[in-house]
């Protein structure tokens, strides 16, 4: 019997030993990977010096990407802003998750095609807390429940800090919140929260589904009469998404969200990717900023 318990020990030792190794290759393969990834963010695109650990919010420093106008150094213009989440996974491929959206180029195409500039704020997420940090409510399930701490962040210190150092326009109408799934829940809560900060939001992919409270949320906030709000969400992204999407679209304008500043898309073959979002973003922002008419205007 003491042999079997030994021999059984012997077994359980070489197992763990295995596997630990196996993490650490595993560990070992994707820095690799990432090591030899080239990074795609474009000249016009720097991480602030400057690093902010949002009070109540985990005490994790968070990164601020900022992305400015290909003419911002050779002008004296003031620019709309444009606020994200997730901002690894927006300019540069070595950092992000599963591919990039191409911010930077996709504006800096724009701006060669029509002159528009924009400045982007990326805030980088919290690794494993993000889920603390883009829901407002918690869920049984997955916890969460610090986004209010989020938003509050961006209202009273990210943006003054920005408004402050660059060349902004400081209005409502100049001024966005954009991000997809979690990160699209967290930019329908702050825009609404904060209409007289952001007067545009892009909720892509968002996660309605997280926590039956958003209803009420939008109930009490969603009669905003100057908000423009893109809402955008692929067939292909599970069951609950695309009603859960259509829905809020309706309720919002039950609610009297004025009809011609609420565009809903339903991509027949959008998936929960950041490929997909890449895809869109300059659909997104042509909505929120006008960009059609201002052009036949400036035309």
């Amino acid at each position: 019997m003491k042999r079997i318990s030994l021999l059984f020990l012997a077994f359980l030792l070489f197992f763990i030993s295995c596997k630990v190794k196996t993490t650490e290759k595993v560990k070992e393969i994707k820095s690799k990977v990432n090591s030899e990834k080239t990074s795609t963010k474009a000249a016009n695109v720097t991480i602030l010096k400057k690093i902010f650990v949002i009070d109540g919010l985990n005490d994790i420093p968070h990164k601020i990407w900022l992305y400015l106008p290909p003419n911002y150094n050779s002008s004296k213009e003031k620019y709309d802003v444009i606020y994200m989440h997730d901002a690894q996974n927006l300019f540069d491929n070595v950092t992000s998750f599963v591919g990039e959206w191409e911010i930077d180029e996709t504006l800096n195409n724009l701006y060669k095609k029509t002159g528009k500039s924009f400045i982007v704020v990326g805030v980088e997420n919290g690794g494993e807390k993000r889920i603390e940090e883009y829901t407002p409510w918690k869920n049984v399930k997955y916890g969460g429940g610090k986004g209010e701490i989020y938003v509050d962040f961006l209202v009273n210190e990210l943006k003054p800090y920005i408004d402050k150092n660059y060349r902004t326009k400081l209005t409502p109408e100049n001024t966005a919140i954009i991000g997809s799934s979690l990160g699209g829940l967290i930019s329908f809560y702050g825009g609404l929260k904060y209409p007289e900060v952001f007067g545009k939001i892009g909720a892509l992919s968002t996660s309605f589904w997280f926590s039956d409270k958003v209803i009420t949320f939008a109930e009490e906030n969603g009669n905003q009469q100057k908000t423009r709000l893109y809402l955008l969400v692929g067939d292909k992204e599970g069951n609950s998404m695309v009603p859960d999407t259509e829905n809020m679209a309706e309720l919002l304008i039950d609610l009297g969200f004025p009809s011609q500043n609420l565009k809903t898309k339903v991509h027949p073959d959008g998936k929960h990717t950041e490929s997909f979002w890449k895809a869109e973003f300059l659909e997104v922002i042509t909505f929120l900023f006008n960009l059609e008419n201002n052009e036949r205007t400036n035309n």
